[in-house]
């Protein structure tokens, strides 16, 4: 299924792990570049901006050849035009299989090339479909996005592929079942659930590594998809823009106290498990979801004014981060201030790292300071090599 050579892909995980315990003092940085010169890599960007200018490149050079095509096809029959997206994404195929072929993956060229593959063939399920079926429309691209990210270990796919499966699901309950709208966040809140804990699943018996930050993205998304489906905010203006009514102010939804308890609830629970599994996403998401929780109260409820309101929260966030952190600063184990010498907690990997390390013969050289009295030769103060006193 996979078109990209594995051992390369695999040899890029070896390598950001050898660069973590490089950073973190465990191999030296001679150690480090003869790692990265005897591993050999697929051609990719780390620099975002970078990735971003080849994107563009791409994208100019995957629409300069459907432009190409289309002015042909515009000289031949007059319906020509209706076949274009198929013809468009079949471009899109060729021209990510002749990348990949050539070792190029996250790097900006081939981003242009499987994003343009997924959005020509929406196109050409919607001009299938006259724009009338957006459930086929949906269903097409997640199976386009899944299939892209199996064979490119493409991380954007595999955004598109959870994004567009959430929006299928959402369609198909609310536009299928006749009590749809009434159960879609209860709905939303069990299918984030599930997918949450089988991502997780995954993530601990899963073979290929270069398969994790994909499962790492949909178990991550999973944590925010759940606080929104239950957030009180979210529920009750999704619901009024989905009626077919027209509200100057949003109407009070049925479960509005359940809804509340779900709002403040469900973040203490993040920082409370992100705490406990030392799950740093986990943690970044609590965080997240508290500040939406608070804003979500403001928005129905402002009990002071904003430029107070904003004072008096800042001096509340400043006095427990400072007592927090003269807590924790002097704490050597558990959850600590101290900066952890190694980001990434995922010990398997670190182990690998460490193998490839002893598989090349490189051992870490601690060089002591020199003995101002010299040993060996045993002609002062005990026995030495040539047996003397």
């Amino acid at each position: 299924m996979i078109v990209l050579d594995k051992n390369k892909l695999e040899n890029e995980v070896l390598i950001e792990e050898a660069a973590s315990l490089k950073k973190a003092g465990f191999i030296a940085k001679e150690q480090f570049d003869f790692i990265k010169k005897e591993l050999h890599i697929l051609k990719r960007n780390k620099n975002i901006l970078v990735r971003l200018g080849f994107f563009l490149l791409g994208s100019f050079l995957y629409s300069s050849l459907c432009g190409v095509v289309a002015l042909l096809g515009l000289s031949g029959i007059d319906n020509m035009w209706k076949i274009f997206p198929y013809i468009f994404a079949i471009i899109g195929v060729v021209g990510s299989e002749i990348l990949a072929k050539q070792d190029y993956h996250n790097h900006g060229l081939d981003d242009a090339f499987i994003l343009g593959v997924q959005l020509n063939v929406g196109f050409a399920f919607g001009v299938l479909s006259d724009g009338v079926s957006i459930l086929s429309i949906l269903i097409a691209v997640t199976i386009t996005s899944f299939i892209m990210y199996l064979r490119y270990v493409h991380l954007l796919s595999a955004l598109v592929f959870y994004l567009v499966l959430t929006a299928l699901l959402g369609y198909a309950i609310f536009e299928y079942l006749e009590a749809g709208q009434a159960i879609l966040p209860f709905f939303m809140m069990l299918y984030s659930i599930a997918v949450y804990f089988f991502s997780r699943k995954l993530l601990k018996i899963i073979i290929e590594s270069f398969y994790h930050d994909g499962l790492l993205l949909i178990k991550s998304l999973s944590l925010i998809l759940m606080y929104c489906a239950g957030n009180y905010m979210v529920v009750r203006e999704l619901s009024a823009i989905l009626s077919d009514g027209y509200f100057d102010v949003s109407p009070e939804i049925p479960f509005a106290i359940f809804f509340w308890i779900f709002t403040f609830g469900i973040p203490v629970l993040y920082l409370f498990f992100g705490l406990k599994n030392k799950d740093r996403i986990m943690l970044w998401i609590s965080f997240l979801a508290i500040a939406f929780s608070f804003y979500t109260f403001r928005f129905y409820y402002s009990v002071l004014p904003i430029e107070v309101a904003l004072t008096l929260g800042g001096l509340v966030l400043f006095a427990i981060a400072y007592f927090s952190i003269q807590k924790l600063k002097n704490k050597e184990s558990g959850i600590t201030f101290k900066p952890d010498r190694i980001n990434n907690s995922d010990s398997l990997l670190n182990a690998e790292a460490l193998i490839v390390a002893s598989a090349f013969g490189m051992k870490p050289e601690v060089k002591g300071p020199e003995s101002p009295m010299e040993f060996g030769g045993g002609g002062f103060s005990g026995g030495g090599s040539e047996g003397s006193f």
